[in-house]
Order: structure tokens, then sequence, then C-alpha cells
């Protein structure tokens, strides 16, 4: 990807260039999104195509151009501390915005949004490599831009309840899956906030929320048995759903805020019906799972 010439064209106030062929130009601009250079990746390339999504124009395009972007997420998956990473990671951040570009302007069928979503989660799911930040590469932030696209599908008016149900039930078999990595880049942020635009729906009852929380609240919970010797404590695992929970706890206590995109205030203006209920439920969650937490005394019966 020539820097130069797409430094002229953000200089520009990302005016789409005539001298090749919108084509052309997006073939190499997704090619930017594998760079293992972020002045690249994150600088040039993620930023002129979320721009030119925003701006309309890829909208007579956009079925195709998700699909096509959908491709990426399959690119070495299941590779893990490789250069893979930096394309399955910013096509997902990418796939949000076309998806973010839908909801605002109704442009794409429901099965094709469904379609789309399938391969996040699948993708999301089988990633192996959950770097947050990688030492001269910049960011990687698997979990964190997965956690955003499913925010995106989140808001999309394709996505009913069991849909709603679906997108939880992802993020939480990413929550307890098993891995090397700790998450210490914000993901706990990220996450959590793609659960809360999800509650803001308003289209969960507080069983089903109840019933998404208790793995989460049981990975989290685990602790050590006497004598055991592990090599460190808490697990990831452990680590990553006590975040989680705790993010979550504080996000809901008190409140949270939308991105500058249309939809969003009128969205997170909506109190969430189950707020009360869940509250209980991370309060107990949270208490459970951390020793020094005050937890009020039980009156034998």
């Amino acid at each position: 990807m020539e820097s130069t010439y797409w430094q002229d064209v953000m200089a520009a106030d990302y005016a789409v260039p005539h001298d090749r062929t919108l084509t052309e130009l997006t073939e190499e601009l997704v090619r930017g999104l594998a760079s293992t250079n972020p002045q690249v990746r994150d600088a040039l390339a993620y930023p002129t195509l979320a721009t030119w999504l925003e701006r309309g124009v890829y909208d007579d395009l956009l079925p195709g151009f998700g699909d096509g972007l959908c491709a990426g997420l399959n690119y070495g998956l299941g590779e893990d501390g490789t250069d893979s990473v930096f394309r399955r990671s910013f096509t997902a951040l990418t796939l949000a915005e076309v998806i973010h570009r839908d909801n605002a302007e109704f442009l794409v069928h429901d099965e094709v949004v469904m379609r789309w979503g399938d391969r996040l989660a699948t993708w999301l799911l089988r990633e192996r490599d959950l770097r947050g930040f990688v030492q001269d590469c910049g960011w990687a932030h698997a979990v964190a831009h997965g956690a955003d696209a499913i925010g995106a599908l989140a808001r999309s008016r394709h996505c009913d309840a069991g849909v709603l149900r679906a997108l939880l039930d992802v993020l939480a078999d990413r929550i307890v899956k098993d891995t090397p990595y700790r998450w210490v880049h914000e993901e706990h942020d990220r996450v959590a906030h793609a659960v809360m635009t999800i509650l803001h729906r308003n289209m969960l009852t507080s069983d089903e929320l109840e019933r998404w929380l208790k793995p989460i609240a049981a990975t989290a919970g685990q602790q050590p048995l006497m004598h055991e010797t592990l090599p460190e404590w808490p697990m990831p695992a452990v680590f990553n759903a006590r975040g989680v929970l705790h993010v979550l706890l504080s996000q809901l206590a008190i409140g949270v805020k939308g991105f500058p995109i249309p939809g969003d205030d009128e969205l997170f203006g909506r109190p969430i019906e189950a707020r009360a209920d869940l509250l209980l439920m991370l309060t107990e969650a949270v208490q459970a799972s951390q020793p020094y937490i005050y937890r009020p005394a039980t009156n034998p019966s």
C-alpha cells in the first residue's frame, strides 16, 4: 500500500480519487487492513474505508462489499501469534462499519446481515490469537473488535429477540473460553458495552438474562483447590470472566453512552427494563467471585 498516496487522500478530507477505479482503490485498502505497520493499517486503510462507508461511497455495493470483507475473517484462522490476526481483526472492525451504515440507511436485506452475523460469530469463537497490543505492530485487539462488531449487529433492525439471545451466547462463550491470554487492553469494556447495547434493546426477559449470566458467574467464581499447584492464579478465563462482570456491573449501575452515529442517542436513552433484576444478579456474581467483597450474612433457617 502506497502510504504517500493515501496520506494525500486523507489530507484532501478523504475525497475519492479519480485516477483509479473504486474497485482498485478498495482492493488496496482492504489489503492494507492486513499490514503489520500501524501507520498503514490503523491510520490510513481503516479510517479511509470507515469514512467512505459513512459517506455512502459503497451504498450501492454494500451487500457485495460486506460479503467480500467476510473472506478476511477466515484468513489464517486457527493461527496464534502470527501476523494474520491483523487482517481478521480489522476485517471485523470494518464490517462493523458496514453494518452501522445499513443501520443508518436501511440498505441491506435481513438475510444478508444475518449471513454476516454468522460469519462474525464463527470467527470470534474460533479466534485463538487474542493479543491486544503487539510490540512494533500496534493493535491486534481481536476480542475488542469482535465485540464492536457484535454491538453493531445488536443495533440492527433485523435482530429480533432470538438473534439477540444468540449474540449474547456468543459473547458468553467467548468470555469463558479457555485461552492463554488475559484481557488487559480494555477488552472487558468493549465486551460489556456490546452486552449493554443488547440490553438497551429491551427484548430479553430477566429469566433469559439470568440463564445467560450463569456460565460467566460460574467461571468467575472458580477458586483454586487447597494445596493445588498452579502456575498462576487466576487462570486467564477466570480473570477474563471476572473482569467482564466487574465492568458490566459498573456500566449497568452508572450507565453508558452510545457512539456518534444515527440512532444511538435514542437507543441508549431508553431505560433498561430488566436493570434492577440484572443489577442484583451481577452484584451476587461479583460477591461470589471475590473473597474480599462484602457479602451480607445469611440467617440460618
